[in-house]
């Protein structure tokens, strides 16, 4: 089941920092991580990913690994967060096996949710419903998107893009399971405490 925090990592090249960030942000209550590095360096990127999943491993936390098939299936990651593309759910699950998590980017689009839920999708991602740091140009999702998945999406709902403490509560009350965040958590000066206030809010919505 994925909900509550979802903790994308940030790029660096500096992996004491990474896992020194990502350790905090798992005591503090962060449910899922995924790592994300585009850099194209593939020793950095197996050394990073590897040495998550043992400390993911400690936390109970499963690691998922943003768009590498290759890399998730070489270190035993929990999963795999993947694009738009309907044949790569399908080329994942066949490389990592029925146990694996197979998260997909939806957009803006309840259509691509509703085909990668019936291709075998694990859970589905919405966004960029704020303006993020990461993905500046990304085109803006409304929240009534969430409602209306909530309806027809039989899977987790993951909301991402420019995600905050003062703006998660909208979603979560709009319907997400999840909320993905980087910038307002691993930029935060006490990575701990804004991990543990992220993961409240859904401790709130659960008592309401």
């Amino acid at each position: 089941m994925i909900a509550g925090l979802y903790a994308i990592t940030r790029e660096t090249d500096d992996t004491n920092c990474l896992l020194t960030a990502v350790e905090a942000a798992l005591r503090g209550g962060a449910a899922v991580v995924q790592y994300r590095d585009k850099s194209g360096d593939v020793a950095r990127q197996h050394e990073q990913a590897s040495e998550l999943l043992m400390l993911c491993r400690q936390y109970g936390v499963p690691l998922i690994i943003n768009d590498s098939l290759r890399l998730a299936d070489l270190i035993g990651a929990d999963g795999i967060h993947i694009g738009r593309d309907d044949g790569a759910i399908h080329e994942a699950r066949i490389v990592l096996g029925p146990d694996k998590i197979i998260g997909v980017s939806c957009y803006q689009s309840l259509e691509l949710a509703v085909a990668a839920q019936a291709a075998g999708a694990d859970y589905v991602a919405f966004g960029s419903f704020f303006p993020s740091l990461t993905k500046p140009d990304a085109a803006h999702a409304e929240l009534d998107l969430l409602r209306e998945a909530a309806g027809v999406i039989h899977l987790p709902i993951v909301a991402i893009g420019g995600i905050a403490l003062n703006n998660a509560g909208s979603l979560i009350d709009a319907g997400a399971d999840a909320v993905a965040v980087i910038s307002a958590l691993f930029d935060s000066s006490n990575i701990e405490d804004t991990a543990r206030q992220f993961a409240d809010l859904f401790i709130d919505e659960t008592e309401d």
